[in-house]
C-alpha cells in the first residue's frame, strides 16, 4: 500500500510520496520489501497514487531487491479495501496486505502461520501500544477470533492496547465483501460486514517492532528506535566502533567528534571540530564545515552545513543549504532545497516549505509556506558567486554559460581563464562546453590573472570573456566573473539579460556543424608585459637598482610577475608564488603583509607588497616596514600621481576620504565620484579622461594600461614615480593625513529597504547632501554615508571624523536613526 501522501509529515512529503520517505537513508518502503523477502515472499503488488512515479522509478521491476514488483494505480482514493480491489486481478491466492510507509520488524511468517492454523477468512496483525487513541483498536476473543473494532476511539471506549497495524493476511474470497466503484475501507466496512456474516476473522498480537511514523516526532523517534537497535533494519556501512555507522567515501577530519549511537551514509564530508551528537542520521554527500554541530537530527542526501552552523533535534530534506553560523532549534523541519542564510535562526516548530530561502540574520518565528524570497539576483557584487559544488555546481555554470553566449553573436570568440584550484579547472571546462554548445568559441587562457585575462579580451578582439576563481575570503566559495568586449564586468542590463535566459532556459542550440571550438593563444602574457612597459616610462627605475620583496599568495601572479620584473631590473625577493593545490592556499592578508614588513626591514628593501592570487589589489609596505592601510595606500599613491600627471582626472569613489579631496584640490586635479562598486569605479575609468582611479579596498586602475584594477600595474606605476620624483615612500607617508573613518552595519529587511532610504532624505532635507551611491551627508569635519548593501539585508554606514572617537560616534548616530527607522 504505497498510495500515501502523509500530510502531516509534510514539508518532507511536500514534493515526495511517504513511502519514499528515507528512513535510516533508504525509503521506508524499501525497508518493508526487504521484510517481505526475508519472510519468503518476492512477488509484489504495489499500489500507487500521489506521485506514482517517484516509487516506479526507484523500483521499478524490483529485480535489484530481489523480487518482482507491479503496480495498481489509483485515478481517484479507493481507501484501503477499495485499493487492494483495483489490484484484483494480480491476487488470485493467499496474499499479504502491508503499508509500505510504516518502519516494522513484525514476524510475517508467524501471523501467515497462525492464519493458516486458525482457516481465517482474513487475520490482522495486532501490535500493542502504550497510546491507542490515534489507531483503530482491535478487540480479540480468548482463541484470536475478533470480536469488535473500535475506529479512532476515546478514552472511554479504550478496552484494549491491541491496534490495528495495517498488516493483513486475507483469502481472494475477501474481495466478496469489497463493493466496487467507491472508496471503501477495510477496518470501517469490510471487516464488520464479514463479522456480522459469522465469517473468521482473527486477530494476532504479533512480536516486534511497529511504528506508523505519522509525524515527525514520530519520524525522529523512530530514528533513535533503528539506532538503538529496538528495530532490525539494514543501516549499512560500517560499524567502525558500537554504535557508530559510516558509510563508504566519506571524509572525516581527526579532529571532529561523532558521539554514537549515530549513521553517517556514504560519501559525506566532515570537517575539523565538528560535532555529530548522539541519534543524528546524516543521509549520503552531506558536507558539515569546520565548527558545525548536528544533534539528535535527520538530515537527508546533499545537505550542506556551513562553518558553525548549529542543528538540534530538527529533520534537514534534501539539498538543503545552511550558511555559516545558521541555527535550527528542535522541532524544526527544513523542506528540499532550503537555504539558510548566514546566522539565520529558524525557532523550534517551525517548518519550511521547499525552496524557500530564510535571509541572512533572519529570526523565523513561524512556519514558511506560501511566501518564497527565492534567490534575488544570479549576479552578485563579485560576480556569481556561491559554494563550489553545492550552489556552484557543473550543471549550473553550463546552464549560466549557454545563457550567457546565446547573448553574443553565434560565431564569435571568447577569452576564458582560471586561477590554479582545481575547482575552478572543473568549472572553466562545464562553462566552455556551455559557450561551445551555443556556438560561441573560446580562447582558453587556462590558469592566468583577472588583469592578463580583461587584457587578452582588449587585444584579440574577442565579444568578451570569463574568469572562475575561488573567492579569497572563503576558498569553499568559487565566483564566476563575466566580462564584456572591454575586458569589463559585465554590466547590470548585460547581467539581466543573462538572468532572464538563465531563469527561462531560452538558451540557443546551434547545429552539430555550429558547435564552437577551443584554442589555446599563446604569449599573452609577454603581451600584457609588453604593453603595460610600453606604457611607463621606466628609464629612471631601471638606474634606480630597486630592491623589493614581494607576496604573490601562491596565486597566478607568479605567472606574470617574472616577466615584469625582468623588465624593471629589479633587485626582488619573492615569497609565496605558485604552488601546485587542491584549492587555493589560505592568505591571511594581514598576517602576509607583517612578513613582507619584516623582510624589507632586514634586507633594507625600498619597496614591499602583497599582491592577491588574482593581481587585482595589493597591500603596499614603505622603506621603513610600515604597512600601508587601503586609505593610506591611496592617499600616498594619489599624492605621487597628482605630482607626475595634471592634465588628466581622478576616479575616486563616494566614499573616500575627505583628504583625498584636499590633495587633488591643491594640484588641480578634478575628481570624478563614482559609485562604491568595483564595476562602476572601473566602468568610469574607461570611459573619461582618466588617468587615475582607485577603490577603497586596495584596488587601482591605471586607464593608459587598463581601465580595471591591476596590482601588478599598481607595482609597476609606483616604482616609475617614485623613481622619477627622487623621494622616498616613507616620507610621503609620512606626510599624509591622518585618515578616521568608522563603519557600522544594521541589519534591515529586504522589504525595508526602500523606505529606509526614502525616509532618510526626507529628514534630512536641506542638509548638504550627495546622492551618488546612497545617501551621504557632509559636514564640515567629515561626512557620513548611509548605504543599503546590494547582496544582503543589511544598511551599511560609514564615518569620517576628525578622529577616531569621533568619527566612530558619527557612525554610531546614524545607526541609531536607522534602527529607529526601522521600528
Amino acid at each position: 500500500m504505497a498510495g500515501g501522501e502523509g500530510t502531516r509529515l509534510r514539508p518532507l512529503t511536500s514534493n515526495q510520496p511517504k513511502p519514499m520517505l528515507p528512513m535510516a537513508n533508504r525509503p521506508m518502503m524499501e525497508h518493508v520489501v526487504n521484510l517481505l523477502r526475508r519472510h519468503g515472499m518476492d512477488e509484489i503488488v504495489v499500489t500507487v497514487a500521489f506521485m506514482a512515479n517517484a516509487v516506479r522509478t526507484y523500483f521499478g521491476d524490483g529485480s535489484e531487491l530481489g523480487v518482482r514488483m507491479v503496480y495498481a494505480t489509483e485515478e481517484t482514493p479507493l481507501g484501503t479495501a477499495g485499493s487492494v480491489l483495483n489490484a484484483r486481478d494480480e491476487l488470485d491466492e493467499r496474499f499479504l496486505v502491508i503499508s509500505g510507509d510504516v518502519l516494522t520488524d513484525i514476524d510475517l511468517s508467524a501471523v501467515i502461520e497462525f492464519h493458516e492454523r486458525k482457516e481465517a477468512l482474513a487475520t490482522l496483525a495486532l501490535s500493542a501500544v502504550e497510546n491507542p487513541l490515534e489507531f483503530g483498536i482491535v478487540i480479540t476473543r480468548e482463541d484470536g477470533s475478533v470480536d469488535r473494532f473500535l475506529e479512532k476511539p476515546t478514552w472511554g471506549q479504550v478496552f484494549s492496547d491491541t491496534i490495528n497495524t495495517g498488516i493483513y493476511v486475507l483469502e481472494p474470497e475477501i474481495f466478496d465483501y469489497i463493493p466496487s466503484g467507491r472508496p471503501v475501507d477495510f477496518s470501517g466496512e469490510v471487516f464488520p460486514e464479514v463479522l456480522a456474516q459469522g465469517r473468521p476473522i482473527y486477530g494476532y498480537v504479533a512480536e516486534g517492532y511497529w511504528e506508523d511514523v505519522g509525524t515527525t516526532e514520530a519520524y525522529l523517534r523512530a530514528h533513535q528506535d533503528v539506532l538503538d537497535g529496538k528495530v532490525q533494519v539494514d543501516l549499512g556501512g560500517f560499524e567502525i566502533r558500537p554504535g557508530v555507522w559510516v558509510g563508504k567515501g566519506c571524509t572525516i577530519d581527526p579532529a571532529a567528534s561523532i558521539e554514537g549511537p549515530a549513521l553517517v551514509a556514504d560519501n559525506c564530508t566532515i570537517g575539523a571540530g565538528v560535532v555529530l551528537g548522539e541519534y543524528s542520521t546524516l543521509g549520503s554527500n552531506v558536507r558539515v564545515a569546520e565548527g558545525a554541530e548536528v544533534r539528535r537530527s535527520v538530515v537527508h542526501d546533499n545537505a550542506y552545513f556551513g562553518p558553525g552552523a548549529r542543528v538540534a533535534g530538527a529533520v534537514i530534506g534534501r539539498s538543503c543549504d545552511l550558511r555559516r553560523g545558521a541555527t535550527c532549534e528542535p522541532g524544526s523541519v527544513l523542506g528540499e532545497g532550503c537555504l539558510i542564510g548566514a546566522h539565520a535562526h529558524v525557532r523550534g516548530g517551525v517548518k519550511v516549505y521547499p525552496f524557500k530561502t530564510v535571509e541572512t540574520g533572519a529570526v523565523v518565528n513561524s512556519s514558511i509556506v506560501w511566501e518564497s524570497r527565492g534567490a534575488r539576483t544570479l549576479f552578485g557584487g563579485e560576480g556569481v558567486r556561491g559554494i563550489a559544488n553545492v550552489d556552484i555546481s557543473p550543471e549550473l555554470v553550463v546552464r549560466l554559460s549557454m545563457a550567457w553566449a546565446s547573448t553574443l553573436d553565434r560565431g564569435m570568440t571568447i577569452t576564458a581563464s582560471r586561477d590554479t584550484s582545481r575547482a575552478a579547472r572543473v568549472l572553466k571546462r562545464a562553462a566552455m562546453i556551455g559557450c561551445n554548445a551555443a556556438g560561441v568559441n573560446v580562447e582558453d587562457l587556462e590558469v592566468a590573472t583577472v588583469p592578463v585575462t580583461r587584457h587578452h579580451i582588449r587585444a584579440a578582439g574577442n565579444q568578451g570573456g570569463f574568469t572562475v576563481r575561488l573567492a579569497q575570503d572563503d576558498p569553499q566559495s568559487v565566483i564566476i566573473r563575466l566580462f564584456d568586449e572591454e575586458g569589463l564586468d559585465l554590466g547590470e542590463s548585460g547581467q539581466r539579460k543573462v538572468e532572464r535566459l538563465y531563469h527561462r532556459e531560452d538558451f540557443r542550440r546551434v547545429l552539430a556543424g555550429q558547435i564552437g571550438d577551443i584554442d589555446f593563444p599563446a604569449r599573452a602574457v609577454e603581451q600584457y608585459t609588453n604593453d603595460m612597459v610600453g606604457a611607463v616610462d621606466l628609464s629612471a627605475a631601471r638606474t634606480a637598482n630597486m630592491k623589493m620583496v614581494l607576496d604573490l599568495s601562491f596565486g597566478s601572479a607568479s605567472f606574470v610577475m617574472p616577466y615584469l620584473l625582468a623588465k624593471l631590473d629589479a633587485d626582488v625577493l619573492v615569497v609565496n608564488p605558485y604552488a601546485h593545490t587542491t584549492g587555493m592556499m589560505s592568505v591571511d592578508r594581514e598576517v602576509h603583509a607583517h612578513r613582507v614588513a619584516d623582510l624589507v626591514r632586514a634586507s633594507g628593501a625600498q619597496l614591499g607588497a602583497l599582491v592577491d592570487a588574482d593581481c587585482e589589489r595589493i597591500v603596499i609596505v614603505d622603506d621603513a616596514g610600515t604597512v600601508l592601510s587601503d586609505d593610506q595606500a591611496l592617499l600616498a599613491l594619489l599624492r605621487l600621481v597628482v605630482q607626475t600627471r595634471t592634465d588628466l582626472s581622478v576616479a575616486l569613489p563616494v566614499g573616500v576620504s575627505r583628504w583625498a579631496e584636499s590633495i587633488c584640490a591643491e594640484a588641480g586635479v578634478p575628481i570624478v565620484f563614482t559609485k562604491t562598486s568595483a564595476a562602476n569605479v572601473m566602468e568610469v575609468a574607461a570611459s573619461r579622461e582618466v588617468g587615475f582611479a582607485a577603490s577603497q579596498s586596495g584596488g587601482f586602475a591605471w586607464p593608459e594600461i587598463l581601465p580595471a584594477f591591476d596590482a601588478a600595474a599598481t607595482l609597476v606605476e609606483l616604482v616609475s614615480m617614485l623613481s622619477l620624483t627622487s623621494q622616498s615612500l616613507s616620507k610621503i607617508v609620512d606626510d599624509l593625513p591622518a585618515v578616521h573613518i568608522a563603519h557600522e552595519a544594521v541589519m534591515t529587511p529586504w522589504e525595508q529597504k526602500g523606505m529606509v532610504m526614502r525616509t532618510l532624505v526626507e529628514q534630512l532635507d536641506g542638509q548638504d547632501l550627495v546622492l551618488i551611491d546612497g545617501v551621504k551627508v557632509l559636514a564640515e569635519d567629515g561626512w557620513a554615508l548611509v548605504l543599503p548593501d546590494p547582496d544582503d539585508p543589511v544598511t551599511h554606514v560609514w564615518a569620517e571624523g576628525p578622529s577616531e572617537a569621533r568619527a566612530r560616534a558619527r557612525a554610531q548616530q546614524y545607526a541609531v536613526r536607522l534602527r529607529q527607522l526601522l521600528r
